[in-house]
């Protein structure tokens, strides 16, 4: 584990003894870039992305908590992704960052008053990459949250990827998507000509699949208008909320190889 930056962004390097590591920023506790053993780069980051803490990073994979989009009446897509989290702990290859509701300013601890404790641990090793978020309710009362992990897998192609396990039958995606699978029955998998990736997930009962396609990424401030075609979003959720009960917790868990 190394101190670093990425943009203007303090971040935290963690590295496998085979070659593998991640960046991982404090801010959001967000995995900016993943590179498996054989050196290759796996996340996708916009050219054109705030690294500098102004609004959330376009690329890798934002922490999604505790609102998913604009389901609920507060902030799209929580507040998780745009706070400061803290290094908790580490070790060969992983990583444990910590967030609760002290390191919220004031404007967000007001707006969603629950005392909680979020922990995402990450971890590489060989070309695989595991990451695992843990909500905790310490308060004295019952809250709702959904959960997600907005991941931003990186592709040569967009229309040469295929993927298999969210639908009856195999995806192919051509121009703009945004859709919902609940109740994902077991690993994802998602082949992009030379390489097949396979996702397994628990905890999250979701999956959501995204692309702007051509139209809505010239419409973003904060992507390229080409770079549509170099990214597939493939997210494991948890979008109905789960009401966590005071004491209990709450564990989500997702690989990647």
């Amino acid at each position: 584990m190394h101190q670093t930056t990425f943009g203007q962004l303090p971040a935290i390097r963690i590295a496998s003894d085979d070659g593998a590591e991640a960046i991982v920023t404090l801010y959001g506790a967000h995995l900016i870039s993943w590179k498996g053993a054989d050196g290759a780069e796996r996340m996708f980051c916009s050219a054109k992305s705030a690294l500098d803490g102004t609004k959330a990073i376009r690329g890798g994979v934002p922490v999604i908590f505790p609102q998913f989009a604009e389901r609920g009446s507060g902030m799209r897509h929580g507040f998780a992704r745009v706070s400061t989290w803290r290094l908790e702990d580490s070790g060969q290859g992983w990583a444990v960052f910590g967030l609760n509701e002290a390191d919220l300013p004031e404007k967000l601890a007001t707006a969603w008053p629950h005392r909680f404790a979020l922990a995402l641990r990450v971890a590489v090793q060989g070309n695989e990459l595991t990451m695992t978020l843990t909500v905790r309710n310490t308060g004295e009362s019952p809250f709702p949250f959904a959960a997600a992990l907005h991941t931003y897998h990186l592709v040569p192609e967009l229309r040469e990827v295929r993927i298999d396990g969210v639908a009856a039958q195999t995806l192919a995606i051509e121009d703009k998507l945004d859709q919902v699978y609940q109740a994902i029955p077991g690993a994802i998998t998602m082949a992009t000509g030379a390489r097949t990736v396979t996702l397994e997930q628990e905890g999250f009962t979701d999956a959501v699949v995204w692309n702007p396609g051509a139209a809505d990424a010239a419409a973003l401030a904060d992507m390229e208008d080409e770079e549509y075609r170099r990214f597939v979003c493939i997210e494991p959720a948890l979008l109905d909320p789960h009401t966590l009960a005071p004491g209990a917790a709450w564990k989500g868990h997702y690989h990647i190889r």
